[in-house]
């Protein structure tokens, strides 16, 4: 199912709007402005958007299972605002090496996740404690992207597309680099899937079970801030992909992690390319950043859980 969906993505977001008819469309029979458009824009923008929501989509549901947290994802506890805030400094210090963004994007990612993961520690371990370290480093962060935006514009070409997400810019050397990196990570997380069971299980009973909890859920993080970091220098600003689809895809299985993330990884991708046709589309002429309308669709979904979910989650 999730495979169709994703087929079902890649031709909407292909042929979505083209002004040619539909049995040039059908037989690929395009004129050549029609394939550039294609060639140059769409499919750039497609994968861009499918590996980023695959990717995140991922690092959520690693996310909540590294740390027990149903509410855990990289964007509500602060993770992509570390990496947003590196992403700049990358621009500002190397403005043309692209790839020195993603690299500063995940360092920016796993400070951020460490630091919410040691906060949380010092204080007391518990689910409460998690969420307010990350709405902590969180509007740190959050403060640093925007003084670098004010104090040095030069490194983002458009402060509203960064700060809220979108793939408008993506051009095709960012992806070259990208989903290689995206892809690895993922087959590294699958290898790791039965210790993420285990993990699921509590720690005591993981490490009765020979699996070594700290170094396994130090691995998680890492593997985390890299989707993030990679993600976030691709879109920028993205929220709530790895808090909704762990949740819609736990609800449509209850088969082991290995499942999940490859199911996280197929309707995590087609979610963000369907997200983006209809932030390209609704008002069309004009395009929303596809992470504002994300936002309207998670910020309520978030609520939902704190409230629903309150007396499950032991928050």
């Amino acid at each position: 199912m999730g495979l169709i969906i994703s087929v079902m993505a890649l031709i909407i977001s292909l042929f979505a709007g083209l002004s040619f008819p539909i049995s040039q469309q059908l037989t690929f029979s395009l004129s050549e402005s029609a394939k550039t458009i294609i060639l140059k824009v769409r499919i750039p923008r497609f994968l861009a958007a499918y590996f980023v929501g695959a990717g995140l989509a991922i690092a959520g549901l690693t996310m909540q299972s590294a740390l027990n947290n149903a509410l855990a994802s990289p964007s509500v506890i602060g993770i992509h605002g570390g990496a947003g805030f590196f992403t700049l400094l990358a621009a500002l210090i190397f403005p043309y090496y692209l790839h020195a963004r993603m690299f500063f994007a995940f360092i920016g990612a796993l400070v951020s996740a460490l630091a919410v993961y040691g906060i949380s520690h010092q204080a007391g371990v518990s689910k409460t404690t998690l969420l307010l370290a990350g709405l902590a480093v969180s509007s740190l962060m959050s403060g640093f992207v925007n003084a670098m935006i004010t104090f040095f514009p030069e490194t983002v070409g458009d402060k509203v597309a960064f700060n809220l997400g979108g793939f408008s810019t993506v051009i095709t050397s960012q992806l070259y680099f990208a989903i290689p990196v995206i892809i690895i990570a993922i087959v590294i997380l699958l290898k790791l899937s039965r210790g993420i069971d285990l993990l699921l299980l509590g720690d005591e009973m993981a490490t009765s079970l020979g699996i070594n909890v700290g170094y396994l859920r130090l691995g998680l993080i890492v593997l985390v801030a890299l989707l993030s970091g990679v993600s976030v220098a691709i879109s920028g600003l993205i929220s709530f992909v790895g808090l909704i689809v762990p949740h819609i895809v736990r609800r449509m299985t209850k088969a082991d992690t290995k499942v999940h993330i490859i199911a996280c990884g197929l309707f995590g991708g087609s979610f963000l390319v369907y997200s983006d046709l209809l932030a390209k589309y609704l008002f069309y002429p004009y395009e929303l950043p596809v992470g504002l309308l994300l936002s309207m669709i998670g910020a309520p979904f978030f609520i939902y859980l704190l409230i629903h979910k309150k007396r499950k989650l032991k928050l």
